[in-house]
């Protein structure tokens, strides 16, 4: 095994399986070595910068986040990576920020579900989880999923809803940070109903 596929195979091994143009240049690997090794069936281009190994395990949940660059996972997909759903999600919950194009990201995966919410309100409640298969995934934390699951609950399955709200409030409450986001959003008269009613 030659020294550079050696280094491919480090790198791929510390992001989830994942391999960008831009981590391969920084250690010193040309374009046009990545490109011999697709050609040798030895990586598959994912798309523009990023590969993954033909032979490689690769963290489905990274992958479809290093793919759309800027999408947190939320809603019920960041409520199942929390541990506050049990249903493993059919459809997967992105939010990105409003004007942002993810048109080939859709053709390519049909079981994506977009959500779009104004820049402001995109960066509250950012946080990272290790996926089902032990990648690091950036999601909203618990308190802004259920912020999210509250202002939406008319768009939001009842069972999953339930559960949610159930084990949040059951495991413990940040009852700062959940009031914090419930006055960001305009439903902080709703938090502390449920606060009073749940713990």
């Amino acid at each position: 095994m030659d020294d550079i596929w050696k280094l491919i195979g480090v790198i791929a091994e510390e992001n989830s399986g994942i391999i960008t143009t831009a981590q391969v240049e920084a250690a010193g690997i040309s374009r046009a070595a990545l490109k011999r090794y697709v050609d040798k069936k030895q990586l598959i281009r994912v798309c523009k910068g990023l590969y993954v190994l033909e032979e490689g395990i690769t963290d489905e949940y990274a992958l479809l986040q290093a793919r759309s660059g800027k999408a947190l996972y939320s809603y019920g997909t960041a409520l199942f990576l929390w541990g506050l759903s049990d249903r493993a999600p059919h459809t997967i919950d992105l939010t990105v920020p409003h004007g942002t194009n993810v048109s080939r990201i859709k053709r390519d995966n049909p079981q994506i579900r977009f959500h779009y919410v104004q820049s402001p309100l995109f960066e509250i409640g950012w946080a990272e989880t290790k996926s089902p298969q032990s990648g690091t995934v950036r999601l909203y934390d618990k308190e802004r999923c259920i912020c999210d699951l509250i202002r939406d609950k008319k768009e939001i399955d009842m069972q999953l809803y339930t559960q949610a709200i159930k084990d949040y409030f059951r495991a413990g409450v940040n009852s700062r940070k959940l009031l914090k986001y419930g006055k960001q959003f305009g439903i902080e008269e709703q938090i502390r109903t449920y606060m009073e009613v749940l713990t």
